[in-house]
């Protein structure tokens, strides 16, 4: 399962939780600098601050980022993923960067769509082995 320091605790249940994002840029275009980048990498860890959620890991290239999210159970990838995209599309477009307002238009930053991954702890194959394993009562 990882790391015990890794295990989170909440009031009823222990949990180890992660989940990889991916979002993509409105219209794939190519808009991420390292400044820009710099910047949603500061948004984004706070708006899982606001979850109780932690980003473990981030990056991104010219169309897209990648995040791996800490997350309690309470909290559903939806709704996070809803946050992280609003905010950060509001936060950046307000810094009124060139690359962004030459490239896109129409408010969004983000396609609506986006990939949720979950990750972390033992691989499916060994807890289905390890479930079938199990002694059913007679």
């Amino acid at each position: 399962m990882g790391n015990d320091n890794d295990i989170r605790h909440g009031r009823h249940c222990v949990f180890l939780m992660h989940v990889h994002l991916v979002f993509v840029t409105k219209y794939r275009r190519e808009v991420f600098t390292k400044e820009i980048i710099d910047d949603l990498r500061d948004i984004f860890a706070s708006v899982c601050s606001d979850f109780e959620a932690e980003l473990v890991e981030f990056d991104g290239e010219d169309d897209h980022v990648h995040l791996l999210v800490n997350y309690p159970p309470k909290v559903a990838v939806s709704t996070l993923v809803n946050s992280l995209k609003g905010v950060s599309s509001r936060m950046i477009r307000k810094k009124s960067y060139p690359s962004i307002r030459r490239k896109l238009w129409g408010g969004a930053l983000w396609s609506p769509s986006y990939f949720a991954g979950s990750c972390g702890g033992a691989p499916i194959e060994l807890i289905r082995q390890y479930i079938e394993q199990q002694q059913t009562p007679h």
